[in-house]
């Protein structure tokens, strides 16, 4: 199976350069690396020191070993959706629209990043590599990007059967009514089909083959947004298995500006290993100069792993958990939630899903089979942040609870 690792975190926090640099390790130790970028501002050819117009929408080697590809999310949107994207131009141009200002209109928000989910898919399934590095975009659009499948598949599995059938019997008074074209059935193909390549994207990177690394600096609100960024990964079922800290002052010396950085940035270190005890927390040091190319990006994560595995998982067991309860006919669903207390959790259960909301994060869990069937009798948030649900088979299912 190929590891596939994504590093995400707050903009500006040196991610590129981590992504790039564990990579570029990788490869050197023998195995076929792809690094790919799924920020729309792609930084990683710079990183590289690659020549203009040599890392593009195609694996580029580097290298011996070592590609990198940008992709080209324009280019993938009108080759993957040009049923959708021609759906929406049909109905701009009833506005008089002109054709240039109808297709900028009908690009995506956000397709640069789905776009480029989708091109990981392919690549991670392809079997060309070994190991692929995701250079990811900042810590909010990367937890928007990752909730994407589930909140897309119920649409598609509950909303989408009805419209398309009221559109169906509509279409012709619609249409006559409107002036306006009513999507046909292409358009429903392809949203489908698009919610089933995500749904495997998200299979792909809840595996235990893969995991995320959050990467900070040692500043009090970077560390508040990757505390929340944990958070959030683990409510959406993501394994994170390691922090990076970023540009760390080394020793300040005799010169008082730097020794105050250093003791600040001490202080914050120390929140680091708190907030995230039990997973490996590596640093780096701030360089004199940045690192670019390969043979400096190798330097920068040999000294980050110092002599450790880059590719081993260390995060332990995934966030997600179900636990027998024979004794009690009945089982307890597990969700590590770390840094959440009962009050910031809500919980519903409608269905065979359980809605759990942790601040503005809202999942949608379907439950397994063998939980559907069984009822609610209890909930609570332990001191370790561990969301726990009990169920029993002698208990209704309820259609709610709180």
């Amino acid at each position: 199976m190929t590891r596939t690792l994504l590093f995400t975190g707050k903009g500006g926090v040196g991610k590129s350069t981590v992504a790039a640099g564990t990579a570029a390790l990788a490869a050197a130790a023998g195995h076929r690396t792809l690094v790919l970028s799924t920020d729309a501002a792609h930084s990683l050819a710079d990183a590289f020191g690659a020549p203009a117009g040599t890392i593009g929408s195609e694996p580029s080697e580097v290298a011996p070993r070592l590609f990198v590809q940008q992709v080209d999310a324009q280019r993938r949107f009108e080759q993957s959706w040009a049923e959708i994207q021609g759906y929406l131009l049909s109905v701009l141009d009833t506005t008089g629209m002109d054709r240039v200002s109808a297709e900028e209109l009908t690009v995506v928000p956000g397709a640069e990043e789905v776009i480029a989910l989708l091109e990981l898919r392919l690549q991670v399934l392809s079997d060309r590599w070994d190991v692929v590095v995701v250079d990811c975009a900042p810590t909010a659009e990367t937890l928007r990007l990752l909730a994407l499948p589930e909140a897309l598949g119920w649409y598609v599995d509950r909303v989408l059967p009805v419209q398309q059938r009221a559109m169906t019997a509509l279409r012709p008074l619609l249409t006559r009514a409107a002036g306006v074209p009513m999507p046909g059935g292409s358009v429903f193909d392809a949203l489908r089909r698009l919610h089933a390549e995500l749904d495997e994207v998200r299979a792909l990177l809840s595996a235990p083959e893969a995991s995320v690394r959050i990467v900070l600096t040692p500043e009090a609100v970077v560390l508040a947004e990757a505390r929340r960024a944990y958070t959030t990964l683990s409510l959406f079922g993501y394994r994170v298995d390691g922090v990076v800290a970023n540009r760390v002052f080394p020793d300040g010396g005799d010169d008082p500006w730097r020794a105050g950085w250093v003791a600040a940035q001490t202080g914050v270190l120390a929140q680091v290993e708190e907030s995230f005890a039990g997973l490996p927390l590596w640093r780096s040091e701030y360089r004199t100069g940045e690192p670019v190319g390969v043979e400096a990006l190798t330097d920068v994560a040999r000294t980050l792993y110092a002599g450790a595995d880059p590719l081993a998982p260390t995060g332990g067991p995934g966030p997600f958990e179900v636990v027998a309860d024979p004794a009690r006919r009945g089982a307890e669903l597990r969700l590590r939630l770390p840094f959440t207390t009962r009050e910031e959790v809500d919980l519903a259960r409608t269905g065979d899903e359980l809605v759990v909301t942790v601040g503005s994060y809202r999942r949608l869990l379907t439950l397994p089979q063998g939980l559907a069937r069984l009822g609610v009798t209890g909930a609570r948030v332990d001191a370790d942040g561990v969301l726990r649900v009990s169920f029993r088979e002698d208990d209704p299912v309820s259609e709610q609870t709180g």
